[in-house]
């Protein structure tokens, strides 16, 4: 980080814990989302995918870097994760993850009618309505992590390594 970023970041308000109610408040949502996505069936892998896509398009590095990890908890592979920011080229995710991370992005960017009109009859074809609900929640609950990450300029530090293990 260069010293103008570093002197930044260290002016920022980390409004997590500025404001520690708010912040809980969020934290309960996204539990109430995570079973919310649960009971529509959707696997933890593919919350996750929608988490990480959601948060390349924000470009939040923080969220990024947490959700990576749990994707690969989850059982993503690091060949998934590598081409998910362009997913329409790759025949590596299925149509119902196709329709949830359309869904995720329209939500992502609501300004364009047109995309979010698309997306939205792909996931009518393929989603139910829970499903379809619990996609967008998901979609909504990244998204506003990933501005409370953003603007609070949350660090992302590098994970030490275990002597003996490959470099991840």
């Amino acid at each position: 980080m260069s010293d103008t970023t570093a002197d930044s970041a260290s002016r920022r308000v980390f409004i997590d814990k500025q404001s520690p109610k708010a912040y809980h408040a969020l934290v309960e949502t996204a539990d109430a989302v995570r079973a919310v996505a649960a009971e529509a069936g959707l696997a933890r892998g593919l919350v996750e995918l929608i988490n990480l896509r959601v948060s390349q398009i924000n470009g939040c590095a923080y969220c990024l870097n947490v959700h990576t990890r749990a994707a690969l908890r989850a059982g993503e592979t690091t060949q998934r994760l590598g081409v998910l920011a362009a997913w329409r080229d790759t025949e590596l995710f299925t149509e119902r993850e196709r329709a949830a991370l359309a869904l995720a992005e329209a939500t992502t960017g609501p300004a364009n009618a047109v995309a979010q009109e698309s997306a939205y009859e792909r996931a009518r074809e393929i989603l139910n309505d829970d499903e379809i609900s619990a996609v967008i929640w998901v979609a909504i609950t990244i998204n506003a992590f990933n501005r409370v990450s953003i603007l609070s300029k949350h660090p992302v530090r590098a994970i030490p390594l275990i002597p003996g293990s490959p470099r991840g």
